[in-house]
């Protein structure tokens, strides 16, 4: 039968009663749980796993795949509304996101994310329906080195392209890399950085360092101002987008949608490096007159990342259905779900189990328009949180994110740790080091060293595995050109000026007139 075919009897599976009410049910879960900080995708669905025992395989896949996506659409609200970001691939919308709530565009940010989100989202399903073969394979080319190059290429463009002094970000960047260290190396089994302490044996959790120091930071800034000075409210303004915004937005929608799938199809990636790789493809599109705004209310900056984030959920499925590798933690989850119920993903689970990956599939083109549905009449609501007082607004936020960090293991521990980088998060914010380079440095840290770590051994220890394919040569390349760009650019453009200002020199000396002569 042929793809379309399938997708009919997808649909068909999908619309009964029981299996709709589970769409719904999983689709508003995840939303819920990406607005509430610390909890994210992965908790979410780890969290549900013991319901899809008594259900079958479809309904319990069906639940847990809306669980993930409708994830993705929460976690924006609060990185725009707050300042901090329900999951990880939301990290990069609070730079924008958050800077046009506080200049009284919290509406138009929230609509262009869920507008963006809903198309996205569509584009990874069909790429997922259609075009999955394809795009295994290209999973299948990339090895250890590749990975590794493709990572550190992902630092140095975030390093060297935000917005601020690059020095601090790289500084940023080392700072999130150290945290990524601390715990047991999985290679050695030799504790690191743990100073005799067991809670940090296992390392430090991700969730409690992005609260920390978004949440927990901007909690500390708004709250630590002067007594006796009231804070007013935030400005709502239009909750609507303009014709300008309309305008602006429909390019980041498309660019972030292909990107999100691409960089969301390669394992152990997901949706997180696609929204940062989103954020700089905007800002490098940009007018030159618009990239000043990036980092103080860009729309596209809000736009673009925001469907990158949501394409690349549905594409970190396509490894997980085609290969059996889960394509972000969460399909990780996902990926025992199917193993629980005896089914094995991987190159045969499209003919061997057609119906149920078809079914599953039919439910993500339902969920994702029941999320549009959900989120866009939630706009005015949620923009209109910022009627209340900041003490009172942000006292809830700190309140929302010690609770969140507590969920994590129910250990007191992370709640010092919560404490600790909230003034660190605080005091980078004060002088200019950027959260989110860190954030996403502790993020790729572990993926860095173990491909690292694993080409090497592959390779004997020989350096040169870095340059011996096609792809990883063409990363190094542009690693470099990204590193050293921009100290050409400055020679070239120091040179440029002197010629510039030695033929001005020129010029004005030989149209000098004579000086009269004495008298």
């Amino acid at each position: 039968m042929d793809t379309l075919g399938l997708l009919g009897d997808g649909f068909a599976a999908a619309l009964t009663a029981e299996n709709l009410l589970w769409v719904l049910v999983g689709v508003l879960v995840g939303t819920v749980v990406g607005i509430l900080p610390g909890l994210g995708s992965i908790t979410a669905v780890a969290l549900l796993l013991p319901l899809t025992f008594n259900l079958s395989p479809l309904a319990g896949l069906i639940m847990l795949c809306g669980v993930y996506f409708g994830s993705q659409y929460g976690s924006s609200t609060t990185a725009i509304l707050v300042r901090t970001p329900g999951d990880m691939g939301s990290v990069v919308t609070t730079l924008d996101g958050y800077q046009m709530a506080l200049r009284g565009r919290a509406g138009p940010a929230l609509f262009t994310a869920a507008i963006g989100s809903f198309l996205a989202g569509t584009v990874s399903i069909v790429a997922l329906t259609f075009l999955s073969p394809l795009f295994a394979r290209l999973a299948i080319s990339f090895g250890a080195a590749e990975y590794f190059l493709l990572m550190l290429l992902a630092l140095l463009l975030v390093a060297t392209l935000t917005t601020g002094s690059t020095i601090k970000a790289i500084i940023a960047a080392l700072f999130g890399l150290w945290l990524a260290t601390i715990g047991t190396d999985a290679a050695s089994g030799v504790t690191r950085y743990t100073g005799g302490n067991l809670h940090l044996i296992n390392g430090i959790d991700f969730i409690v360092v992005a609260i920390a120091l978004f949440a927990m930071a901007e909690a500390l800034r708004v709250l630590s101002h002067p007594a006796g000075k009231k804070l007013k409210p935030h400005a709502v303004g239009r909750i609507t987008m303009s014709k300008e915004d309309w305008r602006r937005s429909a390019g980041p929608w498309a660019r972030g949608s292909v990107l999100g799938v691409i960089v969301g199809v390669l394992p152990g990636i997901g949706p997180s490096l696609a929204s940062y790789a989103s954020y700089i493809l905007e800002k490098n599109v940009a007018r030159k007159e618009r990239k000043a705004e990036f980092g103080r209310g860009a729309i596209e900056g809000v736009a673009g990342p925001e469907a990158a984030n949501n394409a690349g959920v549905g594409g970190a499925l396509v490894p997980m259905f085609t290969l059996g590798i889960p394509g972000s933690a969460t399909t990780a989850l996902l990926l025992f779900v199917f193993t629980m119920h005896g089914l094995q993903p991987g190159p045969q689970l499209f003919h061997t189990n057609a119906p149920l990956i078809f079914g599953i599939i039919a439910s993500l083109y339902i969920g994702n328009i029941a999320l549009l549905v959900l989120n866009l009449p939630m706009v005015g609501l949620f923009a209109r949180l910022l009627r209340v007082p900041q003490e009172m607004l942000y006292t809830g936020v700190a309140a929302l994110g010690v609770l969140g960090a507590y969920a994590l293991g129910f250990d007191q521990f992370d709640l010092y740790l919560l404490f600790i980088f909230g003034i660190v998060g605080y005091l980078m914010d004060r002088y200019g080091f950027p959260a989110a380079t860190a954030i996403l440095a502790m993020v790729l840290g572990p993926l860095v060293e173990q491909n690292l770590s694993r080409a090497l051994n592959v390779a004997g220890g020989d350096p040169f595995v870095f340059v011996q394919r096609p792809i990883s040569l063409a990363l190094v390349i542009v690693s470099a050109l990204v590193l050293l760009g921009p100290m050409i650019t400055k020679v070239i453009r120091r040179q440029r000026a002197r010629r510039g200002g030695g033929s001005t020199v020129e010029r004005s000396e030989s149209t000098e007139e004579p000086a009269p002569a004495a008298q």
